[in-house]
């Protein structure tokens, strides 16, 4: 059934677990993510990136997603990641996406308020819930910069966004050196707001890091390079000179539904629904 953020970031804060964001491609990639979310009885965001929209057009995942998120047993928020630009934001919004991230974060705080609540506002009044970013979240070994704690009540207060993601210490895509989270600055983070915390940057952290910063206020957790790789690994593994595309599918579903449903159970969101 097709939910959006709140539907199960509440229940997920409330109930002291993750839920997690599988962005995807394809439909190898958005089925074996459907498939752990059944199996697993796990609410699940699915959706994509702007940065992703190269290998895989807006139009055509909302073509995909939609009616599956629709058919699905389980709550699904279908949800547009890292909206740099506000016209495909819009875009999401309009093709039936539940739930945007509008990334300002770049910005200086003043600007990434502002235009994070015209946004909010629009969305708001279209039923679909916004997540926003407050410090940066990096990639490779530019680690951006980290939230500052003192000014997440004056954003989310104002922006009236409904999840709040948080930088730190994490990066995107792959890690170049061992990750080393400020799980101190997370506690006062999550002492200052009361709406859903959002992790980005989570494929390569140990179990016990999510685990720590779920037990300290993260709600939603971003994974994109774990079942993206495990796509590729599967693909990669079983390939013979003379396969087609129809040889190596099902392992790549197979693959991305095995990565998803560890993720699923180290989050906590099993059996959840």
């Amino acid at each position: 059934m097709l939910v959006n953020l709140n539907d199960v970031l509440l229940p997920a804060q409330k109930g002291g677990y993750g839920v997690g964001l599988f962005n995807t491609i394809n439909a190898e990639l958005a089925a074996g993510v459907f498939a752990a979310a059944e199996a697993m009885r796990s609410p699940v965001i699915v959706g994509t990136a702007e940065v992703l929209l190269p290998f895989g057009g807006l139009e055509e995942l909302s073509y995909l997603l939609l009616p599956m998120a629709k058919r699905a047993s389980v709550p699904v928020v279908l949800h547009f990641d890292h909206g740099t630009t506000l016209e495909a934001t819009v875009k999401a919004i309009e093709l039936g996406f539940s739930s945007v991230m509008f990334d300002r974060s770049d910005r200086p705080f003043e600007e990434n308020m502002k235009e994070v609540k015209e946004l909010t506002d629009y969305a708001h009044k279209k039923g679909v819930t916004v997540e926003a970013e407050l410090g940066h979240v990096g990639t490779g070994e530019d680690y951006g910069f980290m939230t500052d704690p003192d000014t997440a009540y004056e954003f989310v207060e104002k922006t009236k966004v409904d999840a709040l993601a948080v930088s730190i210490g994490t990066v995107h895509g792959p890690y170049l050196k061992k990750p080393c989270l400020d799980v101190e600055l997370l506690s006062k983070i999550r002492a200052q707001v009361d709406v859903p915390l959002v992790l980005h940057g989570g494929s390569g952290l140990s179990d016990e890091q999510f685990r720590e910063c779920i037990k300290r206020g993260i709600c939603k957790v971003n994974i994109f390079t774990d079942i993206n790789k495990a796509a590729a690994k599967a693909a990669g593994t079983l390939y013979r000179e003379g396969c087609g595309m129809t040889d190596l599918i099902p392992a790549m579903v197979a693959g991305v539904k095995e990565a998803t449903e560890e993720k699923m159970k180290i989050f906590g969101s099993v059996g959840r629904c």
